[in-house]
């Protein structure tokens, strides 16, 4: 699929992203795609290069922008290695609801420059950490989301204020969550809690769990599980082929 590398500027700086779209003429619908906690890095764009061929135009972000230069991640070896954990972990924590939604923003604005994309509403999905991101993004900007996936995506219930589930009633788009089997960032209870919100809220929405490990979805992670990315591939074209078309 073709791509152009770019850099959108926020708030905060200057964030480079590449945009995958589809062969052929557009304009194709938007779509931001989060990274999980590894970054951006091969696998993410192979990913967001699948996502275009279905008929998006899929924006990739360095969410880690902020950090400048930063070294690429060993998923193979990066939770085995106690510093490179601990560098992970701190530049995930770094990310602030207030700095995803800011971030949103401007991407948001920039897909809506291009001439490759077509629509002011877009999709966003995400993994891990960027499942998490995704579901602000949906309850932070509203009046720009239309569809939000999240898979195995962490942290989308918890007991802080800022907790993502707490903004189901500013949701306006169309939710999918895939969650993992026995992942203490995404509990059962966890399920209840937040698909309760979203019914409260009137939020068509879809919460369940796959049979596989969280990370089932990215290729360069250990518990990758094929069937399990299958199935994820198949909802997020249910997903934005219902919502964004």
């Amino acid at each position: 699929m073709p791509s152009v590398s770019a850099t959108v500027t926020t708030p905060d700086g200057a964030c480079p992203v590449t945009l995958h779209t589809p062969d052929g003429d557009g304009p194709w619908p938007g779509v931001v795609m989060y990274v999980d906690a590894g970054g951006v890095r091969d696998t993410m764009h192979d990913m967001a290069a699948r996502l275009a061929g279905l008929g998006y135009a899929v924006l990739l972000p360095d969410v880690y922008y902020r950090y400048g230069d930063w070294q690429p991640f060993d998923m193979s070896t990066v939770f085995s290695e106690s510093k490179e954990r601990a560098r992970l972990m701190s530049m995930v924590r770094s990310l602030t609801p207030d700095m995803i939604a800011s971030d949103a923003g401007a991407f948001f604005d920039f897909l809506e420059q291009r001439p490759e994309v077509k629509g002011s509403r877009f999709g966003v999905c995400g993994y891990c950490m960027g499942g998490r991101a995704s579901v602000i993004v949906a309850g932070r900007q509203p009046e720009r989301v239309a569809a939000a996936g999240s898979f195995h995506g962490g942290g989308l219930v918890t007991d802080d204020a800022n907790s993502p589930h707490l903004l189901a009633d500013k949701m306006t788009a169309t939710v999918y969550i895939a969650g993992a089997e026995n992942d203490g960032s995404f509990t059962k209870e966890n399920t209840e809690t937040l698909d309760k919100a979203l019914t409260a809220a009137g939020v068509e929405h879809i919460v369940e769990f796959y049979p596989a490990a969280h990370g089932f979805a990215v290729p360069d992670n250990p518990p990758y599980d094929k069937d399990a990315a299958e199935r994820h591939w198949s909802a997020l074209e249910r997903l934005f082929g219902a919502t964004l078309a």
